[in-house]
């Protein structure tokens, strides 16, 4: 059974009980917190005054963090989201105690939503339903975040392919800027995840007696597992997207190569061509051809078979 109740506008509450079992979970969810989140917080849980305005930032940290407070654990940690067609670092604060988890989306991060949503709905499909643990419910909501990024590695690789059949198809500008999109992607989601495993070996090593280190060492060996997955298809989209750039540059290259080549074809074949018309148009006294009758037709001709010269000694050399 789940008992909802809205605190407020930005806080919720999710109270999960098993029958079958003594203690109740609270889960309190909080989006966008402000004075007025925080007021509720410090009148309700025995949270550090520094962690709670951390909670409330408006700027996000650069890196995820673990700290542990009285009776307590804090948790900051990112997931990427993607907004207005590139991925972004979402902040989420985790506040874990005995019996209860509060969570802080201040970027609105959609997974999480959906996530209280479905705890919400169909409560018993947790495994905090049958074991109401807050080390549990944080484990399920990870996974459940870290569930969220392949998605998005697989809109990536999605895009790695759709970017190849534009080298390949000759559209080799539009796949510039698709492979510029796919390297800022990739990078942003690795620097959001790097640092995940490093976190969550932290949390299993803590000392608490909130982290039961044999009960629950399997469900966060899963999510290093989770983070190191993501990092490995991470380095393989990497190394696909460089060669797809090395690939998109080269052909390039060979066409530029093209243009040049046959630019500097056309010009050493015009240059004979205006030297020959420079010498003729002197008209002094004894310049050849010009002063017969049929001089004008005949400098042209000149000039035709030094053109005709050039290009068949073009060919030659295969230059052509």
């Amino acid at each position: 059974m789940a008992n909802y109740k809205k605190i407020s506008e930005r806080i919720e509450e999710l109270k999960i009980d098993n029958p079958r079992t003594a203690p109740t979970l609270r889960w309190v969810n909080i989006m966008s917190a402000g004075k007025a989140e925080i007021d509720y917080l410090r009148q309700n849980f025995k949270f550090d005054l520094a962690h709670l305005k951390m909670a409330a930032a408006s700027t996000s940290f650069q890196r995820p963090m673990i700290f542990r407070g009285q009776d307590y654990i804090y948790l900051i940690l990112h997931f990427p989201a993607f907004r207005d067609g590139r991925i972004i670092a979402s902040e989420v604060d985790f506040f874990i105690g005995h019996g209860y988890l509060v969570t802080v989306n201040n970027n609105n991060l959609k997974a999480l939503s959906d996530f209280f949503r479905l705890g919400k709905k169909s409560p018993d499909s947790l495994l905090a339903y049958e074991i109401e643990s807050s080390a549990i419910l944080l484990y399920e909501i990870l996974e459940h975040l870290m569930d969220s990024c392949y998605k998005l590695l697989d809109e990536n690789s999605l895009s790695i392919n759709e970017t190849e059949n534009l080298i390949f198809s000759g559209q080799q500008k539009k796949a510039v800027r698709r492979i510029l999109n796919l390297r800022h992607n990739i990078v942003n989601i690795r620097k959001i995840m790097q640092n995940h495993k490093n976190i969550l070996q932290k949390l299993m090593e803590m000392p608490s007696s909130l982290v039961d280190k044999t009960a629950i060492k399997k469900y966060y060996n899963d999510l290093v597992d989770h983070s190191k997955r993501l990092w490995e298809m991470l380095d393989n989209q990497k190394e696909m997207v460089e060669v797809l750039n090395h690939t998109n540059s080269a052909i390039l290259d060979g066409q530029m190569t093209d243009i040049m080549k046959t630019l500097t074809i056309f010009s050493v074949i015009i240059f004979p061509l205006t030297l020959l018309a420079a010498i003729f148009g002197m008209k002094t006294a004894d310049t050849p051809l010009v002063n017969l009758p049929n001089g004008f037709w005949l400098v042209i001709g000149l000039m035709v078979l030094c053109s005709l010269g050039m290009i068949l000694f073009f060919k030659r050399k295969k230059w052509l």
